[in-house]
């Protein structure tokens, strides 16, 4: 299954999901667009129907009203666009990518020795 890149307003909606678990439309707009001068509950909804037909999202409408939840999880997502931006860069390689991050120390000295961990229980 792909999974597709998000554009950033859509993203910023699953950023919120993934971090609160479970939000109601109102939630999103008191929440992305506190301070907008003009209501945002028809961008809101169009995110969410976005979302939701591209099977980002779940809608539960059991309590009388909206309560949306994350249906892929920000790690999956994450690694689906880990691995696009390695098949477009490197040929699908991420040791590149990895050794980069390494080299420019862009990684903590526990990320480092995660890294190792996972690699020697593979091994």
């Amino acid at each position: 299954m792909t999974i597709p890149a998000l554009p950033n307003a859509e993203l910023a909606v699953m950023e919120l999901l993934w971090t609160k678990g479970r939000l109601t439309a109102r939630q999103i707009i008191d929440r992305l667009y506190a301070d907008a001068p003009k209501p945002q509950h028809g961008t809101v909804q169009r995110l969410l129907q976005r979302l939701s037909a591209k099977d980002f999202v779940a809608r539960d409408r059991s309590l009388g009203i909206s309560v949306f939840t994350p249906a892929i999880s920000r790690d999956a997502y994450a690694s689906a666009q880990l691995e696009s931006l390695a098949n477009r860069l490197t040929q699908g390689s991420l040791a590149p990518m990895i050794t980069r991050l390494v080299a420019d120390n862009k990684l903590s000295h526990a990320e480092i020795e995660r890294l190792r961990r996972i690699l020697e229980e593979e091994a």
